[in-house]
């Protein structure tokens, strides 16, 4: 790790693609891939060794590559060797994906990790503006995911997978993901636009989307407005929940769904203000991840430290 020249390769493990990215330590995206995956589903060699052979791929590509990070969508075993459950890829569940690496490519050293957790990590490492060695980590996306870093390094609970928030139980014992994940958003984006159709404009003409529900709401959209003031609210009774449970005051914001995140901080920050004690809102951080669309890949990377 001395030498300031080493890169990485940082693999951000998607339901369709890998997201591949060779990365300098000052966390430089030096040259990006994108892999489908899609055909490993039918391979006759099946989806996990079409995984390990696409890795082997890279490293050839590659050669000066000698430690390779992966994020992966879902729950890992605590010794990061094997994986659990992937929803969007259960054929990597129960494999021992690290071990089926290290043999295939045994000069090389793999690090696995759950993608929340190394989003979390590549804005600890590589943001423009430091976040402190102890920070809760949340991406807004097709799902909601979470990390909390303490000192220095992810928080993994007793045995290995801790801070899901996104499974956590909300409002009408729905869990926090289905009600403002993806499609919880629109669902939230439709039943606005019906109740109130002389507000909705555009928004009764188009397809809704979220990359719309953004553009909208900086043209100053009530519906739209109205819509990101209710995730605000859901998303800061789970924070009060969390930020008692952690005793943590700084909190960033990763994932797609982030770009709206103005439209909702002011919901949010009233609800957080209204639930925590002064002793919590102390010096209290609600902030934007910085590392954008390369957090996935930025994020495996800085596994390699």
């Amino acid at each position: 790790m001395n030498n300031q020249k080493e890169c990485f390769l940082g693999v951000d493990v998607g339901g369709t693609h890998l997201k591949i990215g060779k990365v300098s330590q000052a966390g430089e995206i030096l040259s990006f891939d994108k892999e489908d995956t899609t055909p490993y589903r039918d391979n006759p060699k099946g989806f996990n060794q079409c995984f390990v052979e696409v890795i082997g791929k890279y490293l050839s590509k590659y050669p000066d590559v000698k430690r390779v990070g992966i994020g992966l969508p879902g729950l890992i075993d605590k010794e990061r060797t094997t994986t659990l459950e992937i929803p969007a890829i259960p054929a990597l569940n129960d494999f021992n994906l690290k071990g089926a690496l290290q043999e295939k490519y045994p000069e090389i050293a793999f690090f696995l990790e759950n993608d929340a957790s190394a989003a979390a990590m590549g804005e600890y490492k590589f943001a423009s503006t430091a976040p402190s060695p102890n920070f809760l980590f949340i991406t807004m996306g097709t799902g909601i995911g979470s990390a909390m870093v303490l000192d220095g390094q992810i928080f993994k609970g007793a045995r290995g997978n801790a801070m899901e928030m996104g499974h956590m139980m909300s409002r009408g014992n729905a869990r926090l993901e289905t009600l403002i994940g993806r499609n919880g958003i629109l669902n939230i984006l439709e039943r606005m636009a019906k109740a109130y159709p002389e507000k909705a404009g555009v928004l009764n003409d188009q397809e809704l989307g979220t990359h719309l529900l953004v553009d909208t709401a900086k043209e100053g959209n009530p519906v739209s407005l109205m819509t990101f003031e209710e995730v605000g609210d859901i998303l800061g009774i789970a924070i009060v929940s969390t930020v008692r449970i952690l005793d943590v005051n700084e909190i960033y914001f990763g994932g797609g769904i982030s770009a709206g995140l103005e439209f909702m901080m002011p919901s949010l920050e009233k609800t957080v203000r209204q639930y925590l004690s002064g002793y919590y809102l102390q010096d209290i951080k609600l902030k934007k991840a910085t590392l954008g669309n390369n957090a996935g890949t930025l994020g495996a990377a800085a596994l390699c430290f």
